[in-house]
């Protein structure tokens, strides 16, 4: 059986394709940088991490972007020659009045090599791109404030939208509809949707027609899936979906879930990716496998196809070996290199799982200026939309311990770093090391101990959650956050020896939440620095261990 999630925290809006035995998914980065997450499979269990496509910042420029914008529910497609992906780019999502930028991408290799984008509309969001039978190229995307399906032809060689753009379907009825794609399977035009909103009342909806045009006609059976909110054992948020044909004629839905604790609507973990086994039934409608239309827990393994575990996925122990760590292992994202999973001290370049906010983060690490550490240079504090020193990874489970190590020499309060528990900019924790001295006012032989602050961020409202703490100068200084089983506490530590730890608070991860942060991502633990003086005092991280527990 297949478990879900399949691809575990802050991994939603899902699109598949299948090319030969492989299988593709690319999920919304939001802003959260490069842009697009893409996993490759050739069982659809197992998945191991592709290089993004949007890696340059002539393809894609968050700098300056809100919280939650950014890169929205790609679509990823194949032509038999060309990869194509196609995005929006939300700059703003206030008052119902988005700005949302559709764009479009493609290269004859999926891992590198991606074009330039070509800008197509800006009248909504979730696009996706529809081959016809007869070769021609459709944009398929939902209008702003959700008033129904746009689709227009496009012209791969003129590089542009051509002809009329239609509304060809209004939605059910059943509110918030987007997420469009459109199949022709025999004689029907199929248009799969998501509605109800992205939160508990998702779900995945479907409608046909003998035309491309319409009208269509709704499957009688909607919702195709949704979740059952009265359990709340069972996954939630069950919707915005894709599906996608094996090689041996099986059919396949990946989906956004989520799964918040028992007793809670606290999705601490975001918005994930799950899979269930479709069939069609004799009135050529798609329905699931076991029956019902609530997103389970497993689903069918499809038949005649070996199983297929990547070796990084067969080795991610995220452990450390002398303090050998991820950060360590290349993963270039570079349009012609792949990643490679063997530790090397003298890369230049982060683990391809890494991520950093808004734009590259090449201009504020290092990884041979100190070797065998990342140097940070500090730049903005974190509930900057512009330019922030932070490496970050997604939390991928409830249960787990997260820890670095860190050298840091600050001058005054405006100079931090340390390790950040965050959703986005106005809701964090920091464990950090600091000063007391006003810029300016500090003494340049520093006889003043360094503090340790554990800092709450809510709402964009900073405190201290704890007294600080004096701690040694030239120590390095480790730290650690480990969450409670159903992930709705955080437990913050420190270490002087990186032996014995001392606890300093156990806070709640409610702030780290889709539902209180009002966003679309999910928490991710990271390395930070920030010098607010402008002067880029920098802090070297040892390493970073992520243990699932």
């Amino acid at each position: 059986m297949i478990q879900n999630p399949i691809l575990p925290g802050f991994c939603p809006d899902p699109s598949i394709i299948r090319v030969g035995d492989d299988y593709y998914i690319a999920n919304s980065s939001f802003e959260w940088w490069p842009g697009v997450k893409i996993y490759h499979s050739k069982d659809l269990k197992h998945y191991e991490q592709l290089p993004s496509p949007l890696n340059r910042m002539s393809q894609l420029n968050m700098v300056g972007e809100g919280d939650s914008c950014g890169v929205w529910a790609p679509d990823i497609s194949w032509d038999g020659e060309y990869f194509w992906l196609i995005y929006t780019d939300v700059k703003t999502r206030t008052g119902g009045l988005f700005n949302t930028h559709n764009y479009l991408v493609k290269s004859k290799n999926i891992r590198g090599g991606w074009s330039e984008p070509v800008y197509l509309n800006s009248s909504g969001f979730d696009p996706s791109v529809f081959h016809d039978t007869d070769g021609k190229m459709y944009i398929v995307n939902m209008i702003n404030n959700f008033k129904g399906i746009l689709v227009q032809e496009y012209d791969p060689v003129q590089e542009c939208l051509v002809g009329e753009a239609k509304n060809v379907f209004p939605g059910t009825g059943r509110g918030y509809t987007e997420g469009p794609h459109i199949y022709h399977i025999g004689e029907y035009y199929y248009l799969l949707m998501a509605e109800g909103g992205t939160g508990y009342d998702h779900m995945v909806t479907m409608a046909r027609s003998k035309s491309l045009w319409g009208p269509y006609e709704e499957d009688p059976g909607n919702p195709v899936l949704t979740s059952d909110m009265e359990n709340p054992d069972e996954l939630q948020r069950c919707g915005h979906a894709d599906i996608v044909c094996t090689q041996n004629g099986e059919w396949y839905m990946v989906h956004l879930c989520g799964r918040p604790p028992k007793g809670s609507r606290q999705c601490v973990l975001g918005r994930e990716t799950a899979i269930q086994k479709m069939v069609w039934n004799e009135e050529g409608w798609l329905r699931m496998a076991c029956g019902g239309n609530f997103g389970q827990w497993e689903t069918e393994e499809p038949e005649g196809i070996a199983e297929c575990i990547f070796p990084e996925e067969a080795g991610k122990d995220y452990g450390r070996d002398d303090y050998d760590i991820e950060i360590l292992e290349s993963g270039k994202y570079d349009n012609d290199i792949e990643k490679d999973t063997g530790k090397n001290r003298s890369s230049e370049y982060l683990d391809i799982r890494y991520t950093s906010l808004r734009q590259p983060y090449d201009s504020y690490t290092s990884l041979t200026e100190r070797p065998g550490y990342l140097r940070l240079y500090g730049q903005e504090s974190l509930n900057s939309c512009y330019n922030v020193s932070l490496v970050a990874r997604r939390q991928m489970e409830r249960h787990v311990q997260v820890e670095t190590c860190v050298e840091f020499t600050p001058t005054c309060r405006e100079q931090m770093a340390g390790l950040a528990y965050m959703y986005d900019t106005g809701n964090f924790y920091l464990l950090v090391k600091t000063r007391d001295e006003e810029f300016g006012n500090q003494t340049l032989d520093l006889k003043s101990p360094a503090k340790l602050r554990l800092i709450k961020s809510d709402h964009f409202d900073v405190t201290d959650v704890v007294q600080e703490i004096s701690i040694p100068e030239e120590t390095p200084l480790f730290l650690r956050v480990v969450t409670t089983q159903e992930g709705l506490y955080a437990k913050f530590f420190y270490s002087l020896d990186g032996k014995e730890y001392k606890e300093l608070a156990e806070l709640p991860t409610k702030i780290l939440t889709d539902e209180q942060s009002d966003g679309f991502t999910g928490a991710h633990f990271g390395m930070y620095c920030h010098d607010m003086t402008g002067l880029r005092r920098y802090a070297d991280f040892d390493y970073f261990e992520m243990k699932m527990c």
